[in-house]
């Protein structure tokens, strides 16, 4: 017998960002508790095969075209969304972005495309989804962001200032939508493999060095993710909101490895 808790049966969540990476892995992870879908991409037709792969679970995928950066786009998809279900309990606020590059070398036109995608895009998505939820006061708003929301890193000046913007934009959002029966909260991951970085992967003395600085001693794994995002778009969070939840390893603890002692 599944835990109340935790089940997503009769539920309706979009996950935006869902063509790659970890929105699939939140995805999957929702529609095994029992939820229904809805998944998004600017390319609606790349998501066939994972709208097929979600159905395989037993469960419905709507896939629907969605630019972040475009308020149209956001507006067209929230509608179809709550057209397909008659509903919309929660919101996996995934998509995002990043140009990796040193800050001396960072151009205007990067830092517009990274905050306009994971800063201005999160808000956007986030009031569009809300105004469907308030009239029902339920709701479950999840945003994305990173250990970077906490921690400042080289060569990720424009995405950890998106990231941080994200952690304080859902405690700002938590207070205007708690009085209306929703929780928004921020899912912060800390270091894993992605398509975006999977190059940094490859770098096996990177690698070690990186895992030597978690106190676990390893990167994350997506799977890592699961219960987390379904936490936070299920009943056990009731009570939670406007909170950073750092699936990170450790690493944000600050924790170095310590030299060795002299005799």
């Amino acid at each position: 017998m599944s835990n109340p808790l935790f089940d997503l049966t009769g539920r309706v969540a979009i996950v935006t960002g869902t063509s790659r990476g970890l929105g699939q892995y939140f995805a999957r992870a929702l529609a095994r508790s029992g939820a229904d879908l809805v998944i998004t991409s600017r390319d609606p037709e790349s998501l066939k095969p994972f709208s097929d792969e979600i159905a395989q679970l037993g469960r419905c995928a709507v896939p629907l075209a969605l630019d972040v950066c475009d308020l149209k786009s956001i507006e067209t998809m929230a509608e179809a969304a709550e057209k397909a279900y008659g509903k919309i309990d929660i919101l996996v606020n995934n998509a995002g972005m990043n140009i990796r590059k040193p800050a001396l070398d960072v151009l205007w036109d990067d830092w517009n495309k990274i905050l306009d995608t994971n800063l201005r895009g999160t808000f956007f998505v986030a009031q569009a989804v809300a105004k469907r939820m308030v009239p029902r006061h339920y709701g479950r708003i999840i945003n994305i962001g990173s250990v970077t929301s906490v921690a400042g890193y080289a060569g990720l000046g424009p995405y950890g200032a998106s990231r941080g913007g994200v952690r304080q934009l859902t405690m700002s959002l938590a207070d205007d939508w708690g009085p209306y029966g929703i929780t928004v909260n921020c899912l912060a991951p800390g270091w894993f493999k992605t398509t975006q970085n999977k190059v940094m992967y490859e770098d096996k003395e990177w690698v070690a060095y990186l895992s030597d600085r978690i106190p676990v001693k390893r990167p994350g794994q997506p799977d890592d993710l699961d219960s987390s995002v379904v936490f936070l778009a299920a009943e056990s969070s009731r009570y939670i909101t406007g909170q950073t939840l750092l699936v990170d390893g450790g690493i944000s603890t600050g924790a170095v490895r310590a030299l060795p002692r002299k005799n």
